[in-house]
């Protein structure tokens, strides 16, 4: 016979046991001594060491890096200082200011053509000069530079 009834019968199932979920047993490891205290307070020690080493590093690079800056701006005013020298120099130096003090303080004044003297030569535009006599050790000297000069070449 069937029976077309919807509703579940649950009745079969009330007297099974319910199953338990599988016991998960977890192991739990030690972390294991990975270094003994001694190496721990060498290698911190060494670390520090080598911060401190880097930091001073870092101090004597900004103080060079300081003094190359001073440097620089000293240099550069010495290049300011050499360019308005330069300039003082030149006008002093300057026709003008020259004229002035010749004509001022030296008290010279500008050539007139009534100062200008003129030269002649009595035997054209050539002057004679007579040689000196050499006495002979003079000479022999300079025959001996002259033979030592021929046979250089």
């Amino acid at each position: 016979m069937n029976k077309n009834n919807l509703a579940y019968d649950l009745s079969k199932y009330e007297d099974a046991e319910p199953k338990k979920a599988p016991k998960i047993n977890v192991r739990r490891n030690r972390a294991e001594n990975t270094g003994s205290v001694p190496k721990m307070v060498v290698l911190t020690v060494a670390a520090g060491v080598l911060l401190g080493a880097v930091v001073y590093g870092k101090v004597e690079n900004a103080a060079i890096h300081t003094d190359i800056a001073a440097q620089t701006q000293y240099v550069e005013m010495l290049n300011g200082e050499n360019v308005r020298m330069q300039c003082e120099i030149e006008e002093k130096t300057a026709i003008r200011s020259v004229e002035s003090y010749a004509e001022s303080v030296l008290g010279m004044q500008k050539l007139d053509k009534s100062q200008i003297e003129y030269v002649s030569l009595s035997n054209g535009s050539a002057a004679d000069i007579p040689e000196e006599e050499d006495n002979i050790f003079v000479k022999i000297k300079n025959t001996f530079y002259d033979f030592l000069e021929y046979i250089r070449g």
